[in-house]
């Protein structure tokens, strides 16, 4: 976007000259610096929307400036500029969080296209900080725990939809967040001033769910002694969130699908429609197109709710989130003064990994809070964790196939190694007793991320719960 602040850095100047030349007729603003010292400088003092880094400088070279710059700029999306013999460089650099690289000599155009994308990258990322802001100060929630790359596509995804006015349908397992996921829709959309209604369709009898969405005049059955505001009007001007939808009966579908195409409705007993502005977020933990092939959702209502499908993964499937979220968790339930913060025994940090979490989130906020109470306030071993059918004293689930659990295996082993070393994979290959390629060649196989093992500054603050 013409306009933005582009910082360029390099120690050849007749390249800064061409390069200030080329971006500044694409209409951004361009800051040149010969030196990774008068950089940083200029990163203290200017927020950049990208940065154009040369690889190979006098005196600080490229990555090392690239890591400064990031814990100046954290968003701030930079291009690494390398010559042919470099380019194993620039792919370490991408490692260590450069957006992109570009091979000398290279085509003006190919330089403006990277520079849209990423900034459009860095507009993703800053709009998923203001969902999370809005989310701990409107839920006390602290953030969105989860650095798993399904997960930042989740937060990317809902970035995008909830500026916008459009019906959404989150899926997901029980516990997977669902709710709080349309609280961060909803925050983000213009209606973030209006009321957030929610309902769970199936913890309602039928009997009552029918006044409860609508509401009813008085007289309107035994015991109508007075009239009464229904969800639909109480979330007129904000966002309706129905949970398990596909729990709703055939009966009250119709119902609702007229409400739908039409925003008006009657209360129980009434005669006068009430019309609403709203926005729908509906959820359910199952397949709505097999409910529609056993006649139990109406298909015509699927297509009127799932404008927008989004899909949550299950824990199982984000596992490198399980020690920030165990964390996050272990805080939470250790408000004990007189004790000392409990902490996880590696064996019982192996063990939470290699559960398969049927519970997600939820089963491991239950988990952390019965180990923290088990232990009380000393190191939690496997003994207080209780997982899945030990709660009740059942044997273990069978035993894998081995290859399935040597892939369990290898990934929680690598998951101990990032935790115990926080993320430092030199480290971490050390202690493995791997070349720095090799383990970067088994993180890439298990889709592991070494900076969400980077540990930042908590705060002192009581921690809130998380929303996914």
């Amino acid at each position: 976007m013409p306009g933005e602040k582009i910082l360029v850095v390099d120690d050849d100047r007749g390249l800064l000259t061409l390069m200030k030349a080329r971006l500044t007729a694409a209409g951004y603003d361009v800051i040149l610096a010969d030196s990774g010292e008068e950089a940083l400088a200029l990163g203290q003092e200017t927020i950049f929307n990208a940065a154009v880094v040369d690889f190979k400088m006098e005196g600080m070279d490229g990555i090392t400036l690239l890591e400064r710059l990031l814990t100046l700029q954290p968003h701030l999306p930079v291009i690494i500029l390398t010559a042919y013999g470099t380019i194993a460089g620039a792919v370490e650099a991408t490692k260590k969080g450069a957006y992109d690289y570009l091979t000398k000599p290279f085509e003006a155009k190919d330089l403006l296209y990277r520079l849209s994308k990423a900034m459009e990258v860095r507009r993703l990322k800053v709009e998923v900080e203001r969902l999370r802001s809005l989310v701990r100060e409107r839920y006390q929630v602290d953030g969105i725990v989860g650095t798993s790359v399904k997960m930042q596509q989740i937060l990317a995804q809902v970035a995008h939809i909830a500026p916008t006015d459009s019906t959404v349908c989150l899926y997901g397992e029980s516990g997977t967040g669902k709710e709080l996921i349309a609280k961060a829709i909803h925050l983000g959309s213009q209606r973030s001033q209006g009321p957030f209604v929610a309902i769970n369709c199936g913890a309602i009898p039928e009997g009552l769910l029918e006044s409860e969405l609508f509401g009813h005049v008085k007289g309107a059955f035994t015991g109508a002694i007075r009239a009464k505001q229904g969800l639909l009007e109480q979330a007129d001007g904000g966002t309706l969130f129905l949970d398990e939808v596909a729990e709703l009966s055939p009966a009250l579908q119709v119902k609702l699908l007229r409400v739908f195409q039409e925003y008006a409705f009657y209360p129980v007993g009434g005669v006068k429609p009430v019309k609403v502005d709203l926005r729908l977020i509906a959820a359910t933990h199952q397949d709505l197109w097999k409910a529609i092939g056993e006649g139990k959702f109406r298909e015509d209502l699927f297509y009127r709710i799932h404008v927008i499908p989004l899909y949550l993964p299950p824990l199982r499937e984000r596992l490198e989130d399980v020690p920030l979220l165990t964390q996050h968790f272990l805080r939470l339930f250790s408000k004990d003064p007189t004790r000392d913060l409990a902490d996880f025994s590696p064996e019982a940090m192996q063990r939470l990994m290699l559960h398969r979490w049927p519970g997600n989130v939820r089963e491991l906020a239950n988990v952390v809070e019965r180990a923290v109470a088990l232990s009380a306030g000393g190191t939690i071993t496997p003994a207080h964790l209780l997982l899945g059918r030990e709660e009740s004293g059942v044997a273990r689930q069978q035993l894998l196939p081995l290859n399935e659990a040597r892939e369990e295996f290898e990934r929680a082993y690598l998951f101990q190694l990032l935790t115990a070393t926080a993320g430092n994979v030199s480290r971490a290959a050390s202690m493995a007793g791997r070349y720095r390629a090799e383990f970067y060649k088994l993180l890439h196989k298990h889709d592991l991320n070494p900076d969400a093992f980077r540990q930042e500054d908590s705060g002192t603050g009581a921690p809130d719960r998380p929303l996914c």
